[in-house]
């Protein structure tokens, strides 16, 4: 069977054609033998993030960025595209982090964090969450911008200081200072002189020294023989007695506040008082009846004759005279 150059020419254009698809895909990283999901994530700015970035799961490549295009020219949103083959499951609710590997010589990656709670997987075409986490130079920037605030204000503030030194400082104040120092080594020289002295007066008087520490050691021995006579003498144990006595002594003035025994009794109890009352008034009227009326009480017989009863004196009947009034 012979096949014509028509058939030949067309199979060769369409090989051609299959190869340069192939060929083109293939330099677009995109490989036509293997089977890709692509997700989107849609970022207000994506950092110098570049088409052909890798995406990387748990720190493995399992991906690249696509393609990057505006989705919205009002807002300034850019749509990301991910090309992803992996066989680990990607749920629905995953989120895309964009961030810097390093100090940015590779430029920007973006890492699939899967959300491991939620069981339903993210089909081909979903949108997943985007995430930025800053660089490392972006945050040393963050950290360092106060700082330079603080040392710009701090120089300012240095130079100010040395401007008002150098105003202060004139001329007059330099030979002012340099007066002082001089005064100040006179001065120096002078304590030196005297610390010589006094080391002479130390040493011609160095047994006077000697013999007043020995007394003092003394004074000090003779202090600690005191001090453990003293603690030999059981101070502990004779105020701990004290303590109870005065505890005894508390209880037993709470026991007369409380009307407790005949001393509490006595303070408290009222009807113990009018009783006391009573007989002291009832003795004083006994007395004053013994001193009016003796016979009632000691009978006196000098010849044994018999005694006689005593009999209570009539007491003597006042009759008052009234008289009428006018108008009866």
């Amino acid at each position: 069977m012979k096949v014509s150059r028509e058939v030949k020419t067309a199979i060769l254009v369409i090989g051609s054609i299959l190869i340069f698809v192939w060929g083109y895909s293939f330099l677009k990283g995109r490989d036509l033998f293997k089977s890709y999901k692509t997700y989107y994530v849609v970022y207000s700015d994506v950092e110098g993030l570049s088409p052909s970035a890798p995406v990387t799961l748990n720190g493995l490549v399992v991906g690249k960025v696509n393609s990057i295009q505006f989705r919205d020219t009002v807002q300034g949103t850019l749509l990301v595209e991910l090309q992803v083959k992996t066989d680990f499951p990607i749920s629905k609710t995953s989120s895309a982090t964009l961030y810097e590997p390093g100090f940015g010589l590779s430029g920007k990656q973006i890492a699939i964090t899967p959300d491991m709670k939620n069981a339903q997987p993210a089909e081909d075409g979903a949108y997943l969450t985007p995430e930025l986490k800053p660089g490392m130079l972006s945050v040393v920037g963050d950290k360092l911008s106060p700082l330079q605030t603080k040392v710009e204000a701090t120089v300012v503030t240095a130079d100010s200081l040395l401007n008002h030194l150098s105003n202060v400082f004139d001329k007059q104040t330099q030979q002012n200072l340099k007066k002082a120092i001089a005064e100040m080594s006179g001065t120096m020289a002078e304590f030196n002189k005297a610390a010589h002295t006094l080391n002479g007066t130390i040493s011609g008087n160095r047994n006077n020294i000697d013999a007043t520490m020995a007394n003092l050691n003394k004074t000090s021995a003779n202090f600690a023989k005191i001090s453990d006579s003293i603690n030999a003498a059981n101070l502990g144990q004779a105020v701990k007695k004290l303590e109870n006595s005065l505890a005894k002594v508390d209880d037993i003035m709470n026991d007369v506040n409380a009307g407790k025994g005949t001393l509490g009794k006595l303070l408290k109890d009222d009807a113990m008082y009018n009783n006391l009352a009573g007989a002291s008034l009832e003795l004083k009227e006994l007395l004053a009846d013994l001193k009016k009326n003796p016979k009632r009480y000691v009978h006196f017989s000098v010849f044994g004759g018999k005694q006689k009863p005593y009999k209570e004196e009539e007491k003597k009947t006042t009759t008052t005279v009234t008289t009428e009034t006018k108008a009866e």
